[in-house]
């Protein structure tokens, strides 16, 4: 029996290549309808695809007469010869096009999508988002976010780290019992994660370098521009740390690799959208929690920074470091998780001790910091407890029943190194990349306390 042959693709260019092909060559091109300009003489079809746009010119009176039935958004494909433009984009275009529809007309989109701003509210974006994302502006914002992840991806697998994928459907919550979205999972009670945090620090114990980029779900209720119940978190967690100095380190290599990332994957995304990439310093600037209210004039007593605290810093440590970024340690360990590692933590507690973990009042400071990017906080990151002895304190210091948090607890009683991670919400950063004014303007299909749809 003679083996069928596999057929393969028509040979296809895309509008970015278009001037790499000779003058006088064919070639085919294959996108959306972009726009259509009609003159007296000659029509123009600017045609999307993936890489950018580019100009076909139509005489023949037979082709006008079929874009005249095929609107804006109609996906074609189009054969023609290879002719030098100076004032085409990218410097070519095609002539003498057979145009072959590949889908029915289009219907109108809800805007303009060929115009150079975006024309509509961002109610009319969100409420189309499958149309209104190809404009170029809003596709420009998820190539930022698409690099991002490359460049986390590419900076971390390069010191070892082991990509994982931690469960969403969870038992128990990872931070606190509120805030949570419960879910009925055949017939018990479970809950959708509001961080991989549980998760990766198990597996510390397993690969003791590891991160992960996936969703987190967070019912808090907020109504901002910069809150969503659904967001994307980079988060890395890695063993043998001497404390969270080690950790804001590996932080400093991953924005790093995603800045980086950015300039070679999406230059023109960034230069569409204006972005003034940050330059990542050698080493973070980094201020003690109580020097940073002080210097704000805040009460010595506040438990965390507002808003307008975390952009006044963000402005000092532009003027006095020259930098975008601005960490914060030492917050109170009454503003963080269970989890978290008091000031002086070491493989044998502070100091050779606990640190006052059992049974008596935590230090005032942690080994946690925040990331402050440009007016915003950015990433919550630091030192855990490592030791049984300390979880068990912290169990009882809190009123938290172990049994609840037994799979995890496993993981210390067999032996983990000091260790400690963070996380960095995706759309956040982008949003203050972009100079967005709401973060639903760079997230794909936002979730947040009025919208499931689309």
């Amino acid at each position: 029996m003679q083996p069928t042959q596999t057929t393969t693709l028509a040979p296809r260019v895309l509008a970015r290549d278009l001037a790499a092909v000779p003058h006088g060559e064919p070639a085919t091109l294959a996108g959306w309808i972009h726009r259509r300009r009609v003159l007296a003489s000659v029509t123009f079809l600017v045609l999307r695809d993936r890489s950018g746009l580019a100009q076909v010119v139509v005489k023949d009176r037979e082709t006008v007469e079929q874009l005249a039935g095929l609107p804006e958004e109609t996906v074609v494909e189009v054969t023609g010869i290879v002719s030098t433009n100076e004032s085409a984009p990218g410097g070519a275009e095609l002539v003498e096009p057979t145009v072959t529809p590949l889908t029915e007309p289009a219907a109108a989109p809800p805007t303009e999508l060929w115009r150079p701003t975006f024309g509509a509210g961002l109610p009319t974006h969100l409420d189309h988002a499958a149309v209104t994302l190809r404009h170029p502006r809003h596709r420009a914002a998820w190539q930022i976010a698409s690099a991002s992840m490359r460049g986390f991806r590419s900076a971390l697998g390069a010191l070892e780290f082991t990509e994982i994928a931690t469960p969403k459907l969870v038992g128990t919550a990872t931070e606190s019992g509120a805030n949570v979205f419960t879910v009925d999972y055949f017939g018990r009670t479970a809950y959708l994660a509001q961080s991989p945090q549980l998760y990766k620090q198990m597996l510390v114990g397993v690969f003791e370098r590891v991160f992960e980029v996936g969703p987190v779900f967070r019912a808090e209720p907020h109504d901002t521009v910069r809150h969503l119940a659904q967001y994307t978190s980079l988060d890395a967690e890695l063993g043998f740390v001497r404390d969270h100095r080690d950790v804001l380190a590996v932080l400093r290599l991953a924005i790093a690799g995603m800045v980086e990332a950015i300039g070679e994957y999406a230059a023109d995304a960034a230069a569409l959208l204006g972005v003034e990439l940050p330059r990542v310093p050698d080493e973070f600037p980094v201020i003690h929690f109580s020097d940073a209210l002080a210097k704000v004039g805040a009460d010595p007593d506040e438990p965390d920074l507002s808003p307008a605290h975390e952009r006044a810093l963000s402005e000092w440590a532009k003027t006095a470091y020259d930098s975008d970024f601005l960490a914060v340690e030492g917050y109170p360990m009454g503003k963080r998780p269970f989890y978290t590692a008091p000031e002086g933590y070491g493989p044998n507690g502070p100091r050779g001790s606990s640190g006052g973990a059992r049974g008596a009042e935590p230090p005032v400071g942690s080994n946690s910091f925040d990331l402050l990017f440009r007016g915003l906080e950015l990433t919550t990151g630091g030192q855990r407890l490592h030791r049984p002895s300390d979880y068990a304190a912290a169990m009882a210091r809190t009123g938290t029943d172990p049994a609840v948090l037994a799979g995890y607890l496993d993981a210390f009683a067999h032996g983990m190194p000091p260790h400690g991670g963070f996380a960095i919400g995706l759309e956040r950063w982008v949003g203050r990349l972009t100079g967005a004014e709401n973060i639903r303007e760079v997230t794909l299909f936002p979730r947040d306390l009025h919208r499931l749809e689309p």
